[in-house]
């Protein structure tokens, strides 16, 4: 192979940050290079990219590869023991070019393959100016990274630091550049968005940011968070939330169970029926607003009652898409020093959870495709396309990376379906939002 590849896993932050390491690789000069760009979120995750580093070697014998990301931040001595593995470059410098000019020689020993300094000693997150992400549809930008909470669960803040935000008029400025550059989705990512702006002069909130990028970016068509913690959500983007066509009608929550004595012992901040109330706020809001949610299978003193709750909240919050996750011990964190659960059970209660995620989103479908309707999508990839609420819809005769309209006509196991028409073809009272 010739240039740099970037192989990504994990996270939507992931995706962003993956360019950014592209174009500092390639600004260095690294020339017949893999980069590959690791997630830590559970041991499974870990397990994943050491598959991904050897399969990467066999595949490209004599290519370099340099391994970075919240694994390699969290465990650099578990990558540079690997045969396989040139460099381990941290979470902070590897969007830096100068990471990849100061790379070891081939052959080096591990110790002298490690370049990660101290996470926890960054103190502020440079904006990284990317034009494009590479084989996506939507832009996504970084506005914040790290994350100052300590859930009992996570061993992500030991590798992305504590919480740092971008200043608003850089974000300002990629956005712009995006849009500029024929994108008109953009999704606003982090690592704990909804903490976004502690740590900056005015203490600017998330929604502030989300209103403002709107105000000074008028050609941008949809905006988009990922994850974020409800409990977190302040006014201006409550306001976004009901009353912003152009912000998206879709949130990705960081629910992780339905229990309230499981939410205390892995030191989340809301409650059962925070998470409920606020999907019902919301929806009274603005009807039609979709919920995903991620949710822990498992977790250390769980019971079948407490399990049970978390089964129910997948109704009760009115949940379309689950990511499910079985618990798996992150060593370091106080979780893993609770009474453990066996592990075939876990995986059992892990199936259940995403069993009834399969059937929530069957209802999901359904209840769109009874709706009908005219939406306004963006197209992924030929003739997948996603609505405003993220609902995939299957529409042949729209180009990748463009809006479109589609008349929704019915519905498979696992998408919409739909015919793409022109803008005088729909009556205005047949376009639907959400």
């Amino acid at each position: 192979m010739s240039g740099v590849r970037v192989l990504t896993l994990g996270c939507r932050l992931n995706t962003y940050e993956s360019e950014t390491m592209r174009k500092a690789a390639e600004a260095a000069g690294l020339n017949n290079a893999i980069l590959v760009n690791t997630c830590a979120v559970t041991a499974d995750a870990v397990r994943q990219a050491r598959q991904t580093i050897r399969r990467a070697r066999r595949d490209n014998p004599h290519a370099r590869i340099v391994v970075s990301g919240c694994a390699a931040q969290v465990e650099p001595e578990t990558f540079a023991a690997m045969d396989e593995v040139d460099a381990v470059i941290g979470n902070d410098a590897k969007g830096r070019a100068a990471s990849y000019r100061a790379l070891p020689d081939f052959g080096v020993s591990e110790s002298e393959k490690i370049r990660v300094n101290d996470i926890m000693a960054v103190r502020e997150t440079a904006p990284q100016m990317i034009e494009a992400v590479e084989g996506h549809a939507r832009a996504f930008v970084q506005v914040q990274n790290g994350c100052d909470h300590r859930c009992t669960f996570c061993i992500i803040p030991y590798g992305r630091g504590n919480s740092r935000s971008v200043p608003m008029g850089a974000v300002v400025d990629q956005i712009e550049k995006l849009v500029d550059n024929g994108y008109d989705e953009v999704v606003i990512t982090g690592v704990d968005a909804t903490s976004y702006g502690a740590d900056l002069p005015g203490s600017p909130t998330l929604g502030r940011l989300a209103s403002t990028i709107l105000k000074q970016v008028p050609d941008l068509r949809r905006l988009r968070l990922s994850s974020i913690d409800s409990i977190e959500v302040d006014d201006a983007l409550m306001d976004l939330i009901s009353n912003e066509p152009r912000f998206m009608p879709h949130l990705h929550l960081s629910l992780q169970h339905g229990d309230d004595m499981i939410l205390k012992r892995m030191k989340r901040r809301h409650s059962r029926d925070d998470a409920i109330r606020f999907c019902e706020t919301v929806r009274s809001l603005r009807p039609g607003f979709a919920f995903g949610a991620d949710l822990i299978a498992g977790f250390p003193t769980e019971t079948e009652e407490m399990f049970a709750r978390s089964l129910d909240i997948v109704d009760e919050c009115g949940l379309a898409f689950l990511h499910v996750f079985p618990y798996s011990p992150r060593q370091g964190t106080p979780a893993a020093r609770m009474p453990q659960l066996d592990r075939g059970l876990i995986k059992a209660r892990a199936a259940r959870l995403r069993q009834r995620g399969e059937r929530a989103y069957d209802a999901h479908l359904s209840e769109m495709a009874a709706a009908g309707g005219t939406r306004s999508v963006l197209v992924e990839f030929s003739g997948m396309a996603r609505t405003e609420n993220f609902t995939p819809v299957v529409a042949s005769g729209a180009p990748r990376g463009q809006m479109a309209l589609v008349r929704i006509n019915g519905r498979t196991a696992d998408h919409l379906t739909g015919e793409t028409v022109t803008a005088d073809q729909v009556q205005t009272a047949d376009l639907v939002t959400g």
